[in-house]
């Protein structure tokens, strides 16, 4: 006890204090200043900048300012020795370099060497299997396979995205109470609404196409097992003319809310369609099928198609600053 000393801190509500010296254990420990990345490194990384006279390691004292996130040698590098971190090499020596010295590009610059950058060397191959892999899928009258069940709510219009959102949450389950819309429909996994923020006011061109050829594709996919689309009714993107030119007659059910007579009754009769659509889609049976059935071409044609575009819109982009005068990137 000859490190405390013992005093009353506070007579009117008695009560004994202790101050004492704490010992080295005790004490936290700084962080250290600089950063080893690999034992073979011959430089450290300093953690902030380092003023001279700072040791850093064992026997090695800083002689100038070290920057912040910048290297210092940690032993004598000779003309033309590698410099390595990350036990890599990562330049050459091009004057005597001292332990504690700024190694940087005034003594550090570029030459050739040879490399093994060993590709591929932890790769293992996959095992095979007598049998292909199977799921529980969901086999559609079109011999399509599903891995889900959903009724889907599209819209042509971004004015109709309300819509779509307000019939879907009806049959959210209530994350207060507990009520599940769908309980009594346990092979329906729910009713999504997928909305956009155009058909409004675009052209008849590429933009209408596009948002027709991506709806067309919502609306035959595998995983929906019924579709209604909610449109506005004075949009450019009809709802008839997405029919036609998608070719989705008796796939879609569709609803404009100026015609059905405003967003309250359009509600009612998108929840009316869901409820209707429930019971056929409940009748669903998962069964087990191949892994293979799962179609995964349909997403890379997508990905090549969109990469073409990405490459067509570069060239108009660098055209486009060329008529300006500009240096494309």
């Amino acid at each position: 006890m000859a490190n405390r000393e013992w005093r009353v801190a506070d007579q009117c509500h008695s009560l004994l204090a202790i101050r004492y010296s704490p010992t080295s254990e005790e004490i936290p420990m700084a962080p250290a200043p600089v950063i080893r990345l690999h034992p073979d490194d011959g430089v450290l990384i300093a953690r902030s900048s380092l003023p001279p006279g700072m040791v850093v390691a064992d026997g090695v004292t800083t002689v100038e300012r070290i920057p912040a996130g910048h290297k210092v040698a940690i032993r004598p590098i000779a003309v033309g020795e590698p410099i390595r971190r990350y036990g890599q090499i990562i330049g050459f020596a091009t004057a005597p370099i001292a332990p504690g010295q700024h190694v940087h590009t005034q003594n550090c610059g570029m030459g050739d060497f040879a490399k093994d950058y060993a590709f591929g060397v932890d790769v293992k191959p996959a095992p095979n299997f007598d049998l292909p892999a199977t799921f529980d899928g969901i086999r559609r009258p079109d011999g399509r396979v599903a891995t889900r069940n959903y009724i889907g709510i599209l819209t042509s219009v971004n004015c109709s995205a309300h819509v779509a959102g307000m019939v879907a949450d009806i049959f959210k389950k209530n994350p207060f109470t507990g009520d599940n819309p769908l309980a009594d429909f346990p092979n329906v996994d729910g009713v999504v609404a997928l909305t956009h923020k155009t058909g409004c006011g675009m052209t008849q061109d590429e933009p209408l196409a596009l948002l027709r050829r991506t709806l067309g594709g919502y609306a035959r996919h595998v995983n929906f097992s019924a579709v209604v689309v909610l449109g506005l009714g004075c949009e450019v993107n009809q709802i008839g003319g997405l029919m036609q030119e998608q070719k989705l007659a008796g796939r879609l059910r569709a609803m404009d809310i100026q015609e059905v007579g405003g967003t309250r009754k359009t509600v009612e009769a998108g929840v009316a369609f869901v409820r209707e659509a429930l019971t056929d889609a409940n009748k669903v049976k998962r069964e087990p099928v191949s892994g293979q059935r799962v179609d995964g071409g349909a997403a890379m044609r997508r990905l090549r198609w969109l990469f073409r575009r990405l490459r067509q819109s570069r060239r108009s982009a660098r055209r486009a600053i060329s008529w300006c005068g500009m240096a494309a990137p």
